[in-house]
């Protein structure tokens, strides 16, 4: 790099969009290698290539496993117009002038090239390298990194299909039965894109002695694989909870809404790197593992995803939740009691009921103890079924 310095005062590469962020298969990568020199130079070539390559790297004990894969070699060799060259085709570069070699290559068609990518155990990286090469010297070299998007579009009949999944399981305490739950779920497509809303309907049942909590996240798997060995990296990116889940209760979901956060889209044409998202509806139970539902899904390129029929779509879920499988009739709302005088205060504080946390289970209670309580009759009224059209109410299980 000394040697380089003294030598050569520019050697760089532009593109000549630098405002353009990311390419596609089939675009046109463009630009100018840049070269100034502090003395008297001779160049035999000037070689421009585009690179493209997937790479996979960790540790497995003592074992290192790697492994690469490519995508783009275009190997090119520049002309300076307007240079004298000598018989063997070298050019002599002189102090006070700027010289540009122009350079450009087609990318290959779509379907063949993978997006960049960036992990925690390896990356597809995309870039242009020039080369300087001097007689009997060291060759000069310097590269510049650009990004590759390939399109990804979520509006296929099968990535507009609804998915959807039901799981129970039994709870059990010292070996003793005690109860279930039970979750039953579903969206109404598989593909989104960045920014929109899954519109999830699910219903969850409890009848164990435990407090549940219903949670959904958003999950990334990272799959990387060398040396015939495959390693799973797995994220949350985004969660919603639902309410607390008392014995012999059940709760609903009708149009619950969780966004997609700014992600990447699916990988899933890569050899050795596969990025997969799902959505996970799971139920917290203390004392226990989790009763988890997984439905895959799909995440496109920003701006092929039809964000009109997102939003219509979450139109007609909400609209016809009441006749979804997860609708409920529920009646009117009961009479007030602030007409009863009665005193009804506790002659104890209340407790909480669960402290609910997402790591541990053993921190938490696993039954609830509550206090004795003589509730007052309720007021007379009269009751009068009504289409439901709110937010989750719990329900006692039927």
């Amino acid at each position: 790099m000394v040697a380089m310095a003294k030598r050569v005062k520019t050697f760089q590469i532009s593109f000549s969009d630098p405002n353009k962020t990311f390419y596609c298969g089939g675009d046109k990568v463009s630009g100018r290698i840049q070269v100034e020199v502090n003395e008297v130079t001779r160049v035999s070539a000037v070689k421009v290539l585009g690179l493209g390559c997937a790479k996979v790297e960790y540790a497995k004990g003592k074992q290192r496993c790697r492994q690469e894969a490519e995508y783009l070699r275009h190997e090119e060799v520049l002309l300076l117009d307007g240079q004298p060259t000598d018989s063997d085709g070298s050019v002599v570069l002189r102090p006070g002038n700027k010289y540009e070699y122009i350079f450009g290559f087609e990318l290959p068609q779509q379907g063949q090239l993978v997006s960049s990518y960036k992990g925690k155990f390896g990356y597809v990286q995309y870039y242009v390298k020039a080369l300087m090469e001097r007689p009997q010297q060291p060759t000069f070299e310097c590269r510049k990194a650009f990004e590759v998007e390939e399109p990804l579009d979520v509006n296929t009949p099968d990535l507009l299909s609804p998915s959807g999944g039901m799981k129970e399981k039994k709870v059990t305490c010292m070996f003793i039965p005690d109860g279930q739950v039970s979750l039953n779920a579903k969206i109404d497509r598989r593909g989104f894109c960045e920014g929109e809303d899954i519109c999830i309907n699910a219903k969850f049942e409890n009848t164990c002695s435990r407090i549940v909590v219903p949670k959904a996240a958003i999950i990334a798997k990272h799959t990387y694989q060398a040396n015939g060995r495959t390693k799973v990296f797995r994220q949350k990116l985004s969660s919603v909870r639902g309410n607390h889940i008392i014995s012999g209760m059940c709760d609903a979901w009708q149009g619950k809404t969780i966004r997609v956060p700014k992600i990447k889209p699916s990988m899933l044409g890569c050899n050795i790197i596969r990025v997969e998202y799902a959505l996970m509806i799971y139920i917290h139970i203390p004392g226990s593992e989790k009763l988890i539902l997984e439905l895959p899904l799909v995440i496109g390129t920003a701006g092929l995803g039809s964000r009109s029929n997102s939003v219509s779509s979450q139109e007609g879920s909400v609209s016809n939740s009441s006749q979804s499988w997860v609708s409920l009739r529920m009646p009117s709302e009961p009479p007030s009691y602030c007409d009863l005088t009665r005193d009804c205060r506790l002659d104890q504080p209340l407790t909480p009921l669960l402290d609910d946390v997402d790591g541990d289970a053993d921190d938490s209670p696993i039954f609830m103890n509550a206090p004795a309580f003589q509730f007052p009759p309720s007021p007379t009224y009269t009751e009068a079924e009504e289409e439901y059209h709110g937010n989750a109410r719990m329900l006692p299980v039927c």
